[in-house]
């Protein structure tokens, strides 16, 4: 998997909100509608409707551009397609993953790196990190992934193998595993 990341030195101070600038989309996934967000720099967010940390759309008068035609979003929604399709296993998008602190971009990064058709555990997850003793830090930070599916968060899952925590629902982690597991 290819990933630009532009990862400034200050995360954005609100990251549950688009920036004004934002371009978005809604786009009906097989599992349910999808929120996508990019800016010029690149692909924002991919949140599924009412997930955890979805962004609001407006507050203050700000609101993202509704513009479904932007080269991006038009581009992510086709990898996506793809990607439910099983006839795409990895996703080639510039990637913004400015609204994370530091650690969160780092976790994001790691999890870009486990294969399609793999899992790993939170507890692995934190020691190649390098902070073994941070597995709830790194939980936390999992869970903050703006970019659902194109991050792959739904990989990470228990010591013992269970799946938990997707901001998304547990149903959908288990769809998206399963999906990966036929596409391979």
């Amino acid at each position: 998997m290819r990933i630009i990341a532009t990862m400034p030195a200050q995360p954005s101070p609100r990251p549950d909100y688009l920036p004004p600038t934002a371009f978005v989309k809604t786009w009906a996934s097989p599992l349910g509608n999808m929120l996508l967000a990019a800016h010029d720099a690149g692909l924002m967010g991919v949140w599924f409707e009412g997930q955890k940390h979805y962004p609001a759309l407006q507050q203050s008068g700000e609101s993202g551009a509704n513009e479904p035609t932007h080269p991006l979003l038009r581009e992510t929604q086709a990898q996506l397609q793809a990607y439910f399709n099983s006839r795409l296993s990895c996703f080639d998008l510039p990637l913004d993953l400015q609204s994370g602190t530091l650690f969160q971009q780092s976790v994001w990064q790691a999890l870009a790196g486990i294969p399609p058709g793999k899992t790993i555990s939170y507890a692995l997850l934190s020691q190649q990190l390098g902070r073994p003793t941070a597995t709830r830090a790194v939980a936390a930070a999992v869970g903050r992934n703006p970019l659902s599916i194109v991050v792959p968060c739904h990989r990470v899952v228990g010591s013992n193998g269970s799946l938990t925590g997707y901001a998304g629902g547990l149903e959908r982690k288990a769809a998206l595993l399963q999906l990966e597991q036929h596409t391979l």
